[in-house]
């Protein structure tokens, strides 16, 4: 994937980039130390990633991806873990990675943004964007096979760009469909969409922070408008 880094400290695109060497798929294109100068960049050149700070002067990360119309994914490289939730708001952002950041935490998110590339590029026909359910069984079209999931069993289904991603007890599944489409499908007993890029099983729910739920190792965001009705869900005592 070609990548450009933009942080206004030197050090930190140096770490950035010594972190992408270690990644073979990775090629780091350029380096910039603000986002104006990006932005001219991108107008001229085909990125696939991009690892961005958030606290730039002048010009924030959030400040640049507004001004993107089809922004490549991005990943938030930044020393302030207080804009997380805020983050997961953005479709384009596949990670948020707090400094100092591992070689392994880097490498999963680059593994987030590799699944989301593969997918995405996948040539799909039309029967795959399709699911049947019936009972308790959750059918979806994956290469042309219907694969039969049980409902009870998934935890959490994320949208990633054109495709979801089924989580559940044993697999996951990742299917061209819209999240639109499964919640339609899904049990309003079970399942409620709390962000417009999750759905989660809310018996599955381990415990509730702020505007976030943890279920299994996933930290989902919760919007403002959705929090509401997830706590009117909940059995509280």
């Amino acid at each position: 994937m070609n990548c450009i880094i933009i942080d206004d400290e030197a050090t930190a695109r140096m770490i950035i980039s010594q972190l992408c060497s270690n990644v073979p798929s990775l090629n780091v294109l350029e380096e910039f130390p603000n986002a104006m100068q990006a932005i001219k960049y991108l107008n001229q050149n085909e990125v696939d990633l991009i690892f961005l700070d958030i606290h730039m002067p002048d010009f924030t990360g959030f400040d640049f991806i507004e001004t993107l119309k089809n922004p490549p994914k991005i990943v938030l490289t930044t020393s302030d873990p207080n804009f997380a939730i805020q983050a997961f708001e953005y479709d384009c952002i596949v990670d948020y990675l707090v400094k100092p950041i591992t070689l392994e935490r880097f490498k999963k998110a680059i593994d987030k943004a590799e699944l989301i590339k593969e997918t995405t590029a996948k040539p799909v026909s039309k029967s795959e964007n399709v699911e049947t359910s019936s009972g308790n069984d959750l059918y979806v079209n994956i290469d042309r096979r219907l694969i039969k999931i049980d409902i009870p069993s998934i935890y959490l289904v994320e949208a990633k760009g054109d495709y979801i991603q089924v989580k559940t007890e044993d697999k996951n599944y990742t299917v061209h469909s819209t999240l639109k489409k499964i919640e339609d499908k899904l049990p309003d007993d079970l399942f409620l969409k709390v962000h417009r890029s999750y759905i989660i099983n809310i018996k599955k729910i381990i415990d509730i922070e702020d505007n976030s739920v943890l279920i299994k190792k996933d930290v989902i965001p919760v919007s403002r408008s959705n929090r509401p009705e997830l706590m009117k869900r909940l059995n509280l005592l």
